[in-house]
Parts: structure tokens; C-alpha cells; sequence
């Protein structure tokens, strides 16, 4: 049986300086400047490999056998195909500062006070305010419950397979307050699905036509979203509570969805040594993993309360109607989950969202998705909770070799999950909306206006000059399903169809960790060879599908820092710059006929040491530009011709 890593002793864990070096030989601009830049100008060929001395394996060092010969690849490009070089970049039809345009990726620069707005509010009002606070998230925990346990017809499934979605009209019926004017309303609007319904405060916004006579009636531009979800979770009660009441574990476990969290203030602290009757005041974004989804930015308050039956519930609502603010966009109505322990065995979640939202600037490619409430929607949440229980089952699990008889050692495993868990994290906060990620979009020059990027951070490397993280990305909608598209992205055997430094090149799944009972989720270390005895590039990647999404999240790693890894070395040590995909549908499952597609998002990294956060010269933009264009003319070519294993 083979032993990946060895048994070295005296490890090191300051393994930094090996891996940023290879970051920068894999990640320089000025290393892929032969990429087609044109498409009449010249023919697309691989990238130009970094200068650095060639790196002659032994394979024993890695307990593998070594690749077997390899056979050409391919010319999967047609040659003949006029269109084949040229960008493919999704081109939205609307004006450059309508939804679409950079003007409509990030939050608006005046929401950035608000936390501490209401944080004075708080402290000014004290008694007050308080008693009104409490009262809030009393009535919210108990119309919580309700909606957890009711069912039809306030519950309704949106088409064959549909997530459950409120009935408007019903849920006014049953929580609102509304005089005999707005009963006949609601008789003379036909129900049907509406995205949209009345406000408890009688604000409201009807997709169907309202008599001219009740225009008096203040209507206001936000949608709601609403969804319910229910399953079972392997965590008992007590710990799911705790994950969401403790702010910095609810923002570690659901990074997917949430950054910039803050605690507030405690308004009503703990009797009992529990979160039982607890209540926070808190503010956060919630993100989708794209710029092009603005963040959703509110503070809210947060309500933990434990029943006679032992059931717990935990329940948001958010504040506005109390702390009034301009230019409200986003409002948590009363949302949250309902939590019943089952045996030893784990615990039933209900979990409820209920949201007000303006989508005006939303762009026109994730529309149908946002606007169903699909995209942020219970099932998403229910789905990181379940994915943050299989990994802490997967990190806790003993080693256990793979099915090619691979070893990893116990404390080299743990190493690499955690490495793996910190570049995803990475890659989900560089390429989200949150208010910290100030996106720019191209010049009106470049045909691709959806390309997004930002300056990360500076990268210094002792005897090199110091460089800027530059991170650009662009969506595209593919009409394939998402487990079709996501196959291919994270397959060894296709991966020399879309990654330029991986072109005419063995790609070999070294070796691998499974995360849960789906074989595709894993985490992987990836080789590239050029030659059967000369490794070119290793790959770090994660890659991980639910119904609600999908991504394949990858980094080059350097060979020194990735043995040490494998060791047990400290992966905190380590910088590590990844790339990768994020998968959505195209449409809500149900919703509207055809059948669902795929929306694609990639993002990437690169070391540029010619621009600064005031100049980015015409040939970093044009590699920009030539880089995503490339490898979604790559990608859009084997969806287009198939996909050949």
C-alpha cells in the first residue's frame, strides 16, 4: 500500500516562502502573455511556462506510480471554425449603467453606517427601544413557529419538484391587518403564484393589475422571496443552536452566504447557562458566489427560544420599522428554522425564509434564479448546514486508504482539509458582492462588459519584486444541467481542455479525500505532467455539488510545501491564490417550461507587478480579457461537441 507524504521528521510548518514561489511562477501575468489577445492576431496556443529550473520526480517520494506514456491530445479546437478565438463573454443588451454594469455589483456606499446607526439607537432609547426590540422578536418567534407547522393552502409547491413558497394572500389572511378595502382586493385579484404581496403595513406590490381607483394605496419597489425547507440534520439541537447564536461560528460555517457579521449588543442575555431566551441585536451581508448579485446588507435582531416540547426555535427579524433608514433594500421578515431533536440520531430542521428585497439593480442573467427566491433561498441554507456536518465528520474521520490503495497519513489528512477549507473560504469572499470588494468592470473599449475585478492583496516575496493580486471574473448561462457541466470542470481527464496551463498535458488525480457519501465531493491533489517523470504543476482542489449550487475551487501548490502538508505541516503557513467555478441553475426547478440550465461563474487570480490600485495598463486588461475569453470559448466548445472521457 502506498504512503502519500512519507514518515519525515523535524517538519517545518514555515512552509510560506516555498509555495509563494510557486504562485508566482504559475501566477505572473507577464507568464501567460502568449494567450490569443486577439482573435485575428494569433492562433491560441498553451501558456508560456514560467522560468524555473525543471523539476526531475522520483515518484517514491510520493508512494505513486509514475503516469504512463502519454498519448497527444487531441486539437479539440476546430480549426476551421471562425468563431472559435473569439470572446464569448456573456453581453447584456441593456446600456452600460443599467442592471448589467458595474454600477450595480456592490452595496450602496450609504448603508455602510447603518450598523452603528442602530447601535446608537440602541444605547440612546435604552428602555425604550429595548422593550420595543423584545416585542418585535416575541411576535416573530411565535409567527416562526406557525409557519413551520402550517401547511397547505398557506404552503404551496411551485410546479413539479418545486421548493414550498408562500401564498401572499393566504399569509395576510392569516398574519396581517387589513380593513374591508383591502378584502376586496384581494377578491378581485385572481391568487395564482405571486412573487410578490402585501405588506403586514398594508405596502404592497402586485404582479397583477389593481384597479386605478385603489392607487392611492403606497406602494413600494421590493419583492418578496419566501421558501420553506425540512430535513434531517446529524447534529443534535443544542449544537445547531449554538452555531447560529455564536456569531463568529455562524459566519465560519455558513461562509457560503454570509460575511461581514457583527454582534451588536445582547439585549436579552441567558437564565439557564443556554441560549434559551436570548436576544442579540446583529448586523450582516449575505452574498451569492458572483459580483454580479448585489450583497444584501441589514441588521436584524436574533431571537433563541426553547419550547415545552424541547423544540427550539431561533428566529431573525429585522429592525428597519423601528430604526427607520433611507433607502431601505433589504429586510428579513420574520425567518429562521425550527428545531426538533430525533433520537440520538440528529435533529429535524425547519428552516423558513421570508425576505423583502429590491432587485432593480440586479442583473439580467440572474434575474429568474434571484427573483424566484431560489437563490438564497431555505433549501441553500439547509444545504451548507448539511455540508459543514459531512466535513466535520470527514476531519474527524480516521485515515482510510482510497480505492487506488492510497494512504494518507492521519495528521497529513487533517492538513490538507484544513488547507483545502481555507482556499475555499478564500475564493468565496474574493469573488462575492460584499461591500469590502469594490469591483470595476472594463473599459467600454473591450467587447466583454460583464468581466468584473479587483485588487486583492499585495504578495511580497523575498528577492522578487512585489506584486498585485488582481481577481477577475465573468458569468456566462450554459443550456447543459449543472451535474453535466460540473463533471466536466472537476474530471483529471478533461481538465486539459480547459485550463491553459494543464493544455497538452497528463493531468493525474494523484490521490484523494472523500466529503460525504457523494464520491464527487472531495478534495484532490491534482498533477500535471509534462513528461512521464517531470511534474509541471500540482493542483490543490475542492469540489462539492448539491441541488442548490455547485463549485470546483483549485490552487497551484508548490511540491516541498505540499509534501510537508502531507505531513502534517500547518497549512496557516501557506498562500495560497485559487481560481475556480461556481454553478448555479438557470431557473428555479419547476418554474417555467424547458428544461433547467446552468449558469457559470469563473473567477481567477494573478500576480501583476505592473499595476497598482491607481493604473492598470492596457496589456494586463487585454490578458484579462483573453484569459476568461479563452477558457469559456473552451468550455462552451465541449458543451457545444460533447464531452469525450
Amino acid at each position: 500500500m502506498a504512503n502519500i507524504g512519507g514518515n519525515c521528521e523535524n517538519v517545518s510548518d514555515n512552509i510560506q516562502q516555498n509555495n509563494i514561489l510557486e504562485v508566482f511562477n504559475n501566477g505572473y501575468f507577464e507568464n501567460i502573455q502568449n494567450i490569443v489577445v486577439a482573435r485575428d492576431e494569433v492562433p491560441m496556443v498553451g501558456l508560456q511556462e514560467a522560468p524555473r529550473c525543471e523539476i526531475e520526480v522520483n515518484y517514491n517520494q510520493f508512494g505513486a506510480n509514475p503516469p504512463p506514456e502519454m498519448n497527444p491530445v487531441e486539437d479539440y479546437f476546430v480549426q476551421n471554425n471562425e468563431n472559435s478565438g473569439s470572446p464569448l463573454l456573456y453581453n447584456p443588451s441593456s446600456p452600460q449603467n443599467s442592471p448589467g454594469s458595474e454600477s450595480s455589483t456592490n452595496a450602496k456606499p450609504d448603508h455602510m453606517n447603518r450598523a452603528s446607526d442602530l447601535l446608537m439607537a440602541v444605547s440612546i432609547g435604552a428602555g425604550l427601544n429595548k422593550n420595543k426590540i423584545i416585542e418585535q422578536a416575541v411576535e416573530a418567534m411565535e409567527e416562526l413557529f406557525k409557519l413551520a407547522i402550517m401547511g397547505e393552502p398557506l404552503w404551496q409547491h411551485n410546479g413539479n419538484g418545486g421548493m414550498e413558497t408562500l401564498n401572499g394572500f393566504q399569509y395576510l389572511r392569516e398574519f396581517g391587518s387589513f380593513d374591508a378595502t383591502m378584502e376586496q382586493i384581494m377578491r378581485m385579484v385572481e391568487v395564482g403564484e405571486p412573487q410578490c404581496f402585501l405588506s403586514s403595513d398594508c405596502n404592497c406590490n402586485f404582479d397583477q393589475d389593481v384597479p386605478s381607483s385603489f392607487s392611492k394605496l403606497n406602494f413600494e419597489p421590493l419583492n418578496i422571496e419566501t421558501s420553506r425547507e425540512t430535513a434531517f440534520v446529524e447534529m443534535n439541537p443544542m449544537n445547531i443552536v449554538q452555531l447560529l447564536m455564536d456569531t463568529k461560528q455562524w459566519a465560519t460555517t455558513f461562509y457560503s452566504i454570509v460575511s461581514r457579521t457583527t454582534l451588536l449588543g445582547v439585549i436579552l442575555e441567558n437564565v439557564d447557562g443556554s441560549y434559551n431566551g436570548v436576544l442579540q441585536v446583529m448586523s450582516a451581508e449575505f452574498h451569492q458566489r458572483t459580483p454580479l448579485i448585489p450583497a444584501r446588507q441589514c441588521y436584524f435582531a436574533r431571537y433563541c427560544k426553547k419550547h415545552t416540547n424541547g423544540t427550539w426555535g431561533v428566529v431573525d427579524v429585522s429592525l428597519e420599522n423601528l430604526f427607520p433608514y433611507p433607502q431601505v433594500q433589504f429586510r428579513r421578515r420574520p425567518s429562521g428554522c425550527v428545531i426538533q431533536e430525533v433520537g440520538n440520531r440528529g435533529s429535524k430542521v425547519t428552516w423558513i425564509e421570508h425576505v423583502e428585497v429590491d432587485n432593480r439593480s440586479l442583473h439580467p442573467l440572474f434575474r429568474p434564479i434571484v427573483s424566484s427566491g431560489f437563490a438564497f433561498s431555505a433549501k441553500r441554507w439547509i444545504a451548507t448546514i448539511n455540508r459543514h456536518c459531512q466535513w466535520l465528520t470527514t476531519s474527524t474521520a480516521r485515515t482510510a486508504p482510497t480505492t487506488d490503495g492510497v494512504l494518507i497519513p492521519q495528521e497529513g489528512r487533517e492538513s490538507l482539509l484544513k488547507l483545502a477549507e481555507k482556499m475555499t473560504k478564500n475564493f468565496f469572499n474574493n469573488i462575492n458582492s460584499c461591500s469590502e470588494n469594490v469591483w470595476s468592470g472594463l473599459p467600454q473599449n473591450f467587447a466583454a462588459q460583464d468581466v468584473r475585478l479587483r485588487y486583492g492583496n499585495i504578495l511580497k516575496v523575498p528577492g522578487k519584486p512585489s506584486g498585485n493580486i488582481v481577481i477577475f471574473t465573468t458569468s456566462i448561462q450554459i443550456p447543459v444541467p449543472m451535474e453535466v457541466l460540473f463533471d466536466f470542470l472537476r474530471h483529471e481527464r478533461t481538465r486539459n481542455r480547459w485550463d491553459l496551463l494543464s493544455n497538452q498535458r497528463h493531468v493525474r488525480e494523484l490521490v484523494y479525500v472523500s466529503n460525504g457519501e457523494n464520491p464527487k465531493n472531495r478534495v484532490s491533489i491534482m498533477q500535471v505532467n509534462s513528461s512521464p517523470n517531470k511534474i509541471e504543476i500540482l493542483y490543490l482542489q475542492e469540489s462539492y455539488t448539491d441541488e442548490t449550487g455547485s463549485y470546483i475551487v483549485y490552487a497551484p501548490m508548490d511540491i516541498m510545501a505540499m509534501s510537508k502538508i502531507l505531513n502534517g505541516g500547518n497549512p496557516k503557513f501557506v498562500s495560497i491564490l485559487p481560481s475556480g467555478f461556481s454553478i448555479m441553475p438557470d431557473k428555479a426547478p419547476g418554474q417555467g417550461d424547458g428544461a433547467v440550465g446552468s449558469i457559470l461563474t469563473l473567477a481567477f487570480q494573478s500576480v501583476d507587478r505592473l499595476s497598482n490600485k491607481e493604473y492598470m495598463p492596457q496589456s494586463t486588461l487585454k490578458i484579462i480579457d483573453a484569459i476568461l475569453s479563452t477558457t469559456v470559448a473552451s468550455i462552451k466548445d465541449a458543451m457545444l461537441f460533447g464531452i469525450r472521457y
